[in-house]
């Protein structure tokens, strides 16, 4: 059984940060705890430039953070295939590349990796091969997921106890971040959201909120959405807003590392589509969850896949009350705040045994390494 040394990873973006904020943390990840020389294709060199300020845009070929990155820009080059190669998200290899693997001696072993879901199905179509119709080459499916039968989810070695580590000193988490200590009264939640999420909403009810609330927004798209409801002509990093009960405050965009920090520091969490909704899960904190919206509302039944899954173990007042926010959230129905925040301390010590429980499985980086060598 030989080691895979060298991979590429390709990734289109699409789902703004959701997936180049994938395959960086997949391909930092492969490269830093497996040893594996990592090269990753990326159209869109700004959107990664947001995760790592160090890329150049000019640059067809650079080194960041362990991995080498690659414009991935028509006409596509003429490199030599890696061992492994994944396709995220199903974004269709480059014709040339895909004959350059049949050509090899050895043909690759080709991954398409999927998108992330509660649903059950993708136990059953976990690693199943798929023939290529016109040439020798086969693809495997690889399914993220919440079951010991799927790829698993990201997690880096010492996770958990970096934030164990952190959250036992929540001061200097704070100074971490170069914020304020909270208000004893007071609960943090962050927010991050696709600017179709009913954000109008969502601040009139923190306005009305039984209990102070302080919205740390990094800067996003929906910057604008929020300046209109308050009858401002924009707002910036730095600028602080009160409203009734809330204080909003407007924080410059974080890298991945210091978003992290975000997470584990607030009381509870909005986030969207992949990426930030796993790293949520790892913070051990209350969350809701903006699913990416598809046609026909079929997203709805991933949400509630994932929900049937997330809100076992709680009492069903708070588990209803987490399904009524959720889908208020992703969709038209009222979003009941105060009703959501009564269960804090029993989301608080379920989100904390969720992690403990997923965490117990092996993390996707490792299950990839695993399923690669046994067919390499």
């Amino acid at each position: 059984m030989s080691s895979p040394g060298r991979w590429d990873i390709f990734c289109q973006v699409i789902d703004n940060f959701g997936d180049i904020g994938v395959c960086w943390r997949l391909a930092r990840q492969l490269a830093a705890e497996h040893g594996i020389i990592v090269r990753l294709w990326v159209d869109d060199l700004d959107t990664l430039r947001h995760l790592c300020p160090d890329v150049d845009l000019h640059a067809g070929a650079q080194h960041c953070a362990g991995v080498d990155i690659r414009h991935w820009a028509t006409p596509f080059p003429d490199p030599v295939p890696a061992e492994v190669v994944i396709e995220a998200f199903g974004c269709e290899l480059p014709l040339s590349y895909q004959d350059a693997m049949a050509q090899s001696v050895k043909p690759p072993v080709w991954i398409n990796l999927e998108y992330l879901t509660a649903e059950s199905w993708v136990e059953g179509c976990h690693a199943l091969p798929s023939p290529h119709p016109h040439l020798p080459l086969t693809k495997h499916f690889f399914f993220p997921g919440f079951t010991p039968k799927t790829g698993g989810l990201l997690r880096e070695q010492g996770l958990l106890t970096a934030r164990d580590a952190s959250q036992r000193t929540p001061a200097q988490l704070w100074r971490a971040l170069k914020l304020p200590c909270p208000a004893q009264d007071e609960i943090t939640v962050s927010l991050f959201c696709y600017d179709t999420a009913p954000v109008p909403r969502l601040l009139a009810a923190w306005q009305n909120s039984y209990t102070p609330v302080r919205c740390l927004l990094p800067e996003s798209g929906i910057l604008d959405r929020v300046a209109t409801h308050f009858g401002l002509p924009a707002l910036l990093p730095g600028t602080t807003v009160q409203r009734g009960n809330l204080t909003l405050q407007v924080l410059p965009f974080l890298r991945q590392e210091e978003y992290d920090l975000l997470l584990w520091a607030c009381d509870c969490n909005f986030v969207r589509g992949e990426d930030s909704f796993i790293r949520a899960q790892w913070a051990g904190k209350p969350m809701v969850w903006q699913i990416y919206a598809q046609a026909e509302n079929a997203h709805l039944a991933k949400l509630d896949a994932f929900l049937e899954r997330y809100c076992s173990g709680l009492d069903q007042s708070a588990a209803d009350a987490v399904r009524a926010f959720h889908h208020g959230w992703n969709g038209h129905a009222p979003l009941h705040w105060n009703d959501f925040l009564q269960h804090h301390a029993a989301l608080l010590l379920h989100a904390r045994t969720w992690a403990e429980q997923l965490a117990r499985q092996p993390d996707l980086a490792s299950n990839l390494v695993i399923f690669c060598k046994n067919r390499l």
